[in-house]
């Protein structure tokens, strides 16, 4: 039993990909629940529109964190910075004296509309608990609204993340397996003696993964459309856009994974490490702004934050495409990205391809064979014969069984009988002044064994004279 423990120890020691992620998963768990994974939003953005903008400012609650003040705006300009995801929050003060502010809410954050909610609530009890205190106080007779969003129901935010979800997991994990289990069959190694560029075999490796996270995404958003009756109100260009840089990237990151990886084990272990903040720091379950400053900036450099901005810009906002240009820019860099990295791994992968010839001839002058390849029964002539049985008859032996045909036999088998008569040991077989076997050729004074090249004679032949 100890023994086999000890043995078990000792292949673990080994397997450094396996130990790390046994460490460093419950560290990324135990930082990421107890840093990241918070409902309770501190600070929401909030923009203050209309002629009372400064005084509205100062009388917000704390929660309501303003970002931008603009006199000259109104409702619609309100509405619209909401669409294009500017604020989470717009405050409307009226134009007209005694009208009620109006407090404008993106349905599509679900917790910071509902930490806006609560603040607004507690601030107006706040305000009229004493008998005319609210006074002048903009706050205590603010309405709010909610936008894109009404009923903030969670299917219609998580409906867009989960078109992100089916694309990472169809683009990373789908994909390095493909390419690591091809690998393991042994047909990768013959792409190095086919005519293919890198980027060709890049390419090639992952369009029909493409096309079938293509297809699961178009039956996600369907079937989110009909069932859950989730909206779609932008640009479906906009969207597929943003859904092909988004699929460049995770299967750029797929073959990625593929490149450095042997076992389909180590794929899914590498996959896993990836996958796992991309779901719970992109902001899909968790808001950004609601985590601390030593985790958010990871879900920064995820590409599944961005995505989530698109597809829920364009599905429930209808936001435009220059209001999304900055998530797709991002997109694009890391897709031109990761198609780089993917490329120069293939190359060094495939470096023979690019090399010339697949195996090497012999070094010295004549007729060498190719080592790697090189013939079974022996090979003749030059000055260097092949690695596994060839023999040369000039200078140099084979090396398992090779002989040297000058004055002095050499060979594992080999009796050497004067200049008269050879007898191969193993084969048993004589003639002649030097006699061949199975593989032997004939000529020179000196006996070879079991697999003879004669120096001279560059013949195959059985037999001897």
């Amino acid at each position: 039993m100890w023994a086999i423990a000890l043995k078990e120890f000792r292949q673990l020691r080994r397997d450094r990909r396996t130990v790390a992620m046994l460490f460093l998963l419950p560290f990324l768990f135990l930082v990421v629940f107890g840093y990241a994974a918070s409902f309770d939003v501190k600070e929401v953005p909030t923009l203050v529109v209309g002629p009372g903008a400064a005084l509205a400012a100062a009388a917000l609650p704390a929660e309501l964190r303003v970002v931008a003040t603009r006199p000259g705006d109104g409702a619609a300009q309100a509405r619209d910075a909401l669409r294009r995801g500017e604020a989470v929050a717009a405050v409307v003060t009226p134009s007209r004296a005694g009208a009620a502010p109006l407090l404008y809410l993106d349905g599509t954050e679900l917790f910071a509309t509902q930490a806006a909610l609560r603040a607004l609530a507690q601030a107006q009890g706040a305000a009229t608990q004493p008998a005319g205190a609210s006074g002048g106080n903009p706050v205590a007779a603010t309405r709010a609204e909610i936008l894109f969003n009404p009923d903030l129901r969670t299917a219609v935010i998580m409906i867009p993340g989960l078109c992100g979800i089916i694309l990472v997991f169809v683009g990373t994990v789908a994909t390095a397996l493909g390419v690591v289990r091809e690998r393991e069959a042994g047909t990768m190694e013959q792409l190095a003696v086919m005519p293919f560029r890198p980027r060709d075999v890049f390419v090639g490796k992952i369009a029909p993964y493409m096309v079938i996270a293509a297809l699961d995404m178009v039956i996600v958003v369907g079937a989110g459309m009909l069932l859950f009756d989730v909206p779609f109100r932008g640009s479906v260009a906009v969207f597929a856009l943003g859904a092909a840089l988004f699929l460049f990237v995770t299967l750029g990151t797929g073959v990625l994974i593929s490149t450095v990886s042997q076992t389909q084990g180590q794929a899914i272990q590498l996959a896993m490490m990836t996958l796992l903040p991309q779901f719970l720091l992109s902001g899909l379950f968790f808001p950004l702004y609601s985590m601390a400053w030593g985790v958010r900036w990871i879900g920064y450099i995820l590409p599944l934050t961005y995505f989530i901005k698109v597809a829920r810009g364009v599905m429930v906002r209808g936001a435009p495409i220059d209001a999304l240009w900055v998530p797709l820019v991002v997109l694009a860099v890391m897709a031109a990205f990761v198609f780089t990295a993917s490329t120069l791994r293939f190359r060094r992968d495939l470096a023979p391809a690019e090399g010339g010839d697949d195996v090497g001839e012999a070094p010295g002058g004549g007729d060498g064979v190719d080592g790697t390849l090189g013939t079974t029964g022996g090979t003749t002539g030059g000055t260097t014969g092949g690695t596994t049985h060839g023999t040369t008859g000039g200078t140099t032996g084979g090396t398992t069984h090779g002989t040297t045909g000058g004055t002095t036999p050499h060979a594992t088998h080999d009796v050497a009988v004067g200049g008269r008569d050879a007898v191969d040991e193993t084969l048993g077989t004589t003639g002649g002044t030097t006699g061949g076997t199975t593989h032997g050729t004939t000529g020179g004074t000196p006996p070879s064994a079991t697999h003879d090249v004669a120096p001279a004679s560059a013949a195959h032949t059985e037999g001897g004279s």
